[in-house]
């Protein structure tokens, strides 16, 4: 049985994609490394990824749109690749559901230690806190499509949601009824280095709620449990 652990490198540039498959293989890891979305899609399909490493600024769909799209059809930890090194390229890069973001020029032993420390974190984390896969979640009215990304009120109105405020309602509807900490919360949503956002978590509860029309004073989905964190007082369906 293979136990080792299956790193999906996507990327336009060949150099990289070598000097990636050979350091990663060395170090114990199995690499399919493949240069364009629809060979990333392929590879996905055809053997289980337990991390994937994607690069922004490629031919066709580019890094942004394939890390949106394959974090609506998986929770699958994914490393963002790109030689822009702007503030709002990291933070748009997380917001389409990148788990670590690392600019070109970057030193091998880098992407390994975070490639190390994002699936040790992932794998420490309790099962029941694994997303869940459902295509729709209904709760209290509302209903999410997690493919389309659409948030549906009780009136019937849909509801825009940022790409953080989407993952923040997924998780939470994807444990209803249970406190989840502000770090199990970070840790579901973000990577452990990006520091600046551990912060904005009761920021994004509270622009959450405001989405929900959940009243701040007295809030009745996503209550504050206090000293500990937060919980979705709510019953979930789930719907394929």
């Amino acid at each position: 049985m293979d136990t080792q652990d299956h790193v999906l490198v996507v990327d336009d540039d060949a150099e990289i994609r070598s000097l990636l498959r050979d350091y990663l293989q060395k170090n114990g890891y199995r690499v399919t490394a493949v240069a364009d979305g629809r060979a990333m899609w392929a590879a996905f399909d055809a053997a289980k990824a337990d991390i994937v490493v994607l690069d922004v600024m490629m031919p066709g769909d580019d890094g942004l749109t394939l890390c949106r799209n394959l974090r609506a059809r998986s929770q699958v930890p994914v490393i963002m690749l790109t030689a822009r090194g702007e503030e709002t390229d990291r933070i748009v890069g997380l917001e389409m559901g990148a788990d670590d973001y690392l600019p070109k020029p970057f030193n091998p032993r880098e992407l390994l230690a975070r490639i190390k420390s994002i699936l040790r974190r992932t794998r420490a984390l309790p099962d029941n806190l694994q997303p869940d896969e459902a295509r729709r979640l209904r709760f209290t009215g509302w209903a999410l499509d997690t493919v389309t990304r659409n948030l549906q009120s009780p009136a019937g109105v849909v509801v825009a949601l940022s790409g953080t405020e989407f993952r923040l309602l997924r998780i939470f509807l994807a444990h209803p009824n249970r406190v989840l900490t502000r770090d199990q919360l970070i840790d579901l949503m973000l990577s452990r280095d990006a520091t600046p956002f551990d912060r904005s978590i009761d920021v994004q509860v509270s622009r959450l709620r405001h989405r929900l029309n959940d009243d701040a004073a007295q809030p009745a989905i996503i209550k504050t449990v206090r000293s500990q964190g937060y919980v979705l007082a709510a019953e979930v369906a789930a719907e394929q």
